[in-house]
């Protein structure tokens, strides 16, 4: 099942037609920002204020398991509040609230056809990151009017003189045109409930509500344009599933109106017919409910079920329309791939479904039909690579971050997998032996003491200096980095900078190749399993000198299987099922004064980040494993010397 189908239902209710506002008192805005500067929390006290919607400790539009857990957003989602002015003039504010990471930037790209404003969240102390960046750029060349908030200025921190003026040149330097540049600011604190159109009285946290903000969004962002007399049109922005409905379309009505029971037809942007079909369902957002409409008009974000065929960038329309499609905001291509295969360990089938490869496809393409960022394709191994996989599935996405969500999903689906490094996806140059590789625009803000360390490792990889700006106690530090560069790095960062620096990026462009670059796990070796069983105390005391250990004693091994890392370089075979041989000087209770070292736990994330070109991560409902894509140690030996093979793109 997609990720999509995995979200909270929401409660529905009936709702008649007769209340949807006129398009001319609409507004339709989204929240974009930069990941924690206060999106959703922001949200929350607009529920509050306009609806008396209060949130009981978890944000209101976190409604996925994986959001909740994390505290993230990784889904863009809507939701709208009526709300009157104090001369008693009603609006209807569609609201959409969007991811902050800059792997989920898709969600953000493709939400910009749907609304007509954009609400740029700044954070009074950290200022603009990279990824307001991102989101600013797609919300300007879309031709959206902005209105910024500076949030958390009741924080000690705040310094919103500066993060003024750096909003202003950020603004400048993305050529947004004299409407856009003159955009008003409110000052805000999402967490308190409240903002205000006057910075002093902001920092002196005396806001009352969220009025001020409100008044902006109806007074600066346009009505939509609606073609009235037009044939009804919707470009299709988004997915999500109902058990009763099946696949429900979501989009904004640009033109005309739409009945429960209406023929309609899908179209791609050339005005190539999918399908012919009828409304089954009218749905549309209030507060946190959906609620059934029996029609709709023009400006109204909806979702319409009855469609099979139609996804995301596809036009819905009446079935008399004859022009094109309505043309989708073109998505930043995809910078790193990773495979996906079945688990062939010696344990499969015992911690979840051994799922087949074609099982693993399916799901993945439904992911991928709801995920317009990600692209899936069966691999074409090679037979003679040692590396390959025959039966593999690609998946190209943004980041690892956003791969490593997708495979966490199909855990929680009941899959077992193996999962291959993160290759970078290269283009081809001019000519056949011009290798091009992504660059990130990488934005560090870390103490100054540890400025040296910082620019020192990404040196090592191959990053080029942009800015150094030094505010005292802090430093702002830009790099140009191949994206395989930073793959592994941020744990690495952290521990540089004593957990207390920032580490952002978003995809600039691709450059010539620059060379190879060394990663952490080149530094240090495996210590590989060469029996099967469970790992004992005694065996483990005995190598623990060898290195860190990922087990503990009564964990299953098996040959193959990655235990920890080698103190050196080289890879180390070893037993971790060793016993001690029993005679009359050799007690087994002296096992009991055995000191071992607690065995390093990894997430999924650490384990994608960390892992050699030579190896495989097994998941499984229970269990995350590393192992060797040879088990053989025989196979390992011959083929000690093979590399992955670059991934080019042409991920159709």
């Amino acid at each position: 099942m997609s990720r999509l189908s995995k979200v909270q239902p929401r409660p529905y209710r009936c709702f008649s037609s007769a209340n949807m506002t006129s398009y001319k008192n609409m507004r339709n805005i989204a929240i974009i920002a930069h990941v924690d500067h206060g999106k959703t929390t922001l949200v929350d006290a607009m529920f509050n204020y306009a609806m008396g919607i209060e949130s009981s400790g978890e944000r209101l539009m976190d409604n996925n398991a994986i959001e909740k857990e994390r505290g993230i957003t990784i889904l863009s989602k809507c939701t709208s509040v009526k709300w009157a002015q104090d001369d008693g003039e009603k609006f209807h504010i569609n609201i959409v609230d969007t991811p902050g990471h800059a792997d989920f930037g898709g969600e953000v790209e493709r939400i910009m056809s749907m609304v007509d404003g954009v609400a740029l969240v700044v954070d009074a102390t950290e200022g603009p990151m990279t990824q307001t960046k991102f989101v600013l750029s797609k919300a300007l060349a879309a031709g959206l009017r902005p209105l910024v908030v500076i949030n958390k200025v009741d924080r000690p921190s705040q310094r919103v003189g500066e993060v003024e003026t750096e909003i202003f040149d950020l603004f400048a330097n993305l050529d947004a045109n004299d409407d856009q540049l003159d955009f008003p600011i409110v000052y805000a604190s999402g967490k308190a409930g409240w903002a205000t159109a006057e910075p002093d009285e902001g920092v002196a946290g005396k806001g009352e509500n969220m009025k001020p903000l409100f008044n902006l969004i109806a007074d600066h962002v346009p009505a939509p344009k609606v073609g009235e007399n037009e044939p009804f049109q919707m470009l299709a922005t988004q997915i999500f599933s109902n058990k009763f409905f099946g696949k429900c379309l979501v989009g904004r009505i640009s033109a005309g109106k739409i009945k429960v029971g209406d023929p309609i037809k899908a179209i791609t942007s050339t005005g190539e017919l999918l399908e012919t079909s009828k409304v089954v369902k009218l749905i549309a957002f209030e507060g946190v409910n959906q609620v059934f409409v029996d029609e709709a008009v023009g400006g109204h974000i909806v979702a319409i079920a009855g469609c099979r065929e139609a996804s995301v960038g596809h036009t819905i329309t009446n079935v008399d329309y004859e022009g094109n499609g309505i043309k989708s905001i073109p998505i930043d291509p995809p910078t790193v791939c990773m495979t996906f295969t079945t688990n062939d360990s010696p344990l499969v089938g015992q911690e979840g479904n051994g799922a087949t490869s074609q099982a693993i496809y399916e799901w993945l393409m439904r992911e991928a039909e709801t995920n317009v960022s990600i692209i899936v394709k069966k691999s074409d191994g090679v037979g003679d690579d040692p590396l390959s996989i025959p039966d593999g599935i690609q998946v190209f996405g943004r980041g690892e971050l956003q791969l490593g969500i997708i495979i966490e999903n199909m855990r929680r689906d009941g899959f077992e997998l193996g999962v291959g490094p993160p290759q970078v996806v290269y283009q081809r140059g001019e000519t056949e032996d011009d290798i091009l590789e992504p660059v990130e625009e990488v934005q560090i803000e870390c103490g100054t003491e540890f400025v040296n360390a910082v620019m020192e490792k990404m040196t090592d990889r191959k990053a080029d200096l942009i800015d150094l700006e030094n505010q005292g106690e802090t430093s702002k530090i830009m790099f140009h980095c191949p994206t395989r560069g930073l793959m592994g790095y941020r744990n690495e960062f952290l521990n540089d900078t004593r957990g207390t620096g920032s580490l952002n990026y978003i995809f600039h462009g691709h450059v010539p190749h620059k060379g190879p670059i060394k990663k952490i796990s080149d530094k240090k070796g495996a210590l590989i399993a060469t029996g099967t069983g469970t790992a004992t105390i005694y065996a483990l005391d005995n190598l623990q000198s060898r290195g860190s250990f990922f087990i503990s004693p009564g964990d299953k091994v098996y040959p193959g299987m990655v235990i920890g890392d080698h103190n050196k370089p080289a890879d180390m075979e070893c037993n971790p099922v060793k016993n001690k041989q029993l005679n009359n000087m050799r007690a087994a209770g002296k096992d009991e004064k055995s000191k071992l070292v607690p065995a390093i736990q990894k997430s999924l994330e650490t384990y994608i980040a960390e892992i050699r070109d030579d190896e495989v991560i097994e998941v499984t409902t229970q269990s995350i494993r590393l192992r060797k894509f040879l088990m053989d140690s025989n196979s390992r030996k011959k083929h000690s010397r093979a590399k992955r093979k670059l991934v080019f793109a042409s991920p159709v």
